[in-house]
């Protein structure tokens, strides 16, 4: 029998993804998409270009992707399809809803499938010892309540998509009324851009930690499992050096 411990997962690198994906398009889009340096389109472009190389890196840096990572790679390419080609710009705000509506449909619809993606995002045995705590369950008889648990932190966790496509198509709605492909619809793009984590990302983010704090009381309150017990192995050590 291998009794040697399994390698946790590389971590996506919260800062990179960051710098990647918000910081350096939104300098692009602010300072460089003028028609004496780069231009709106090629400006556009290169500041597109960023979270395009960010998701083929992380890719390759950790063999693993997910769905969410290929809707925002998908809603990146629909930017820049909509900017080069000039597309009414009006096509923005119903793009930028449309991603996280997906997403939260496709949580919702999940509930009908063997799949669950609340077990994907929210119970996964990469953040919880989901291993422990299915077999306290069993011993427990608690399979069944604890089902009606995953189905209500599902639309929770749909609850914060939905939050985020009002807020993005509000947010684009606003900010966004010049010409595709014109130097005032980059700069406004880069507005967009900047705004969209402390106006969507924050509050989708609060409701999306409601949903995780009702699944660990929940969880806590079947199995009689401490806080820290919750988590898996790696993340349990790491706790303890702290």
């Amino acid at each position: 029998m291998n009794n040697e411990k399994k390698a946790p997962e590389k971590k996506e690198n919260a800062l990179i993804s960051i710098i990647f994906n918000i910081i350096i398009p939104v300098v692009i889009l602010s300072k460089f998409t003028t028609s004496d340096s780069l231009g709106p389109v090629y400006g556009l472009i290169a500041a597109l270009a960023f979270p395009t190389i960010y998701f083929f890196y992380d890719f390759l840096k950790r063999r693993k992707t997910n769905f969410i990572s290929i809707i925002g790679f998908v809603s990146i390419l629909l930017t820049g399809i909509i900017g080069v080609f000039e597309f009414p710009s009006e096509w923005i705000a119903f793009k930028e809803a449309a991603v996280p509506l997906i997403i939260g449909l496709a949580v919702l619809i999940s509930l009908k499938t063997p799949f669950p993606l609340v077990r994907k995002l929210l119970y996964n045995k990469d953040f919880l010892d989901t291993e422990h705590i299915d077999s306290i369950l069993r011993e427990r008889h608690g399979e069944a309540q604890f089902d009606k648990i995953l189905v209500n932190s599902t639309y929770m966790l749909a609850a914060s998509f939905l939050l985020s496509s009002i807020l993005n198509f509000t947010l684009a709605k606003i900010l966004i009324h010049s010409q595709s492909g014109t130097e005032a619809f980059t700069q406004e793009l880069a507005r967009m851009t900047a705004l969209s984590y402390p106006v969507i990302a924050l509050p989708s983010s609060i409701v999306m930690m409601l949903a995780l704090w009702y699944l660990f009381r929940s969880i806590r309150k079947l199995t009689d499992l401490s806080f820290e017990e919750l988590f898996a192995t790696h993340i349990q050590e790491k706790m303890r050096e702290k």
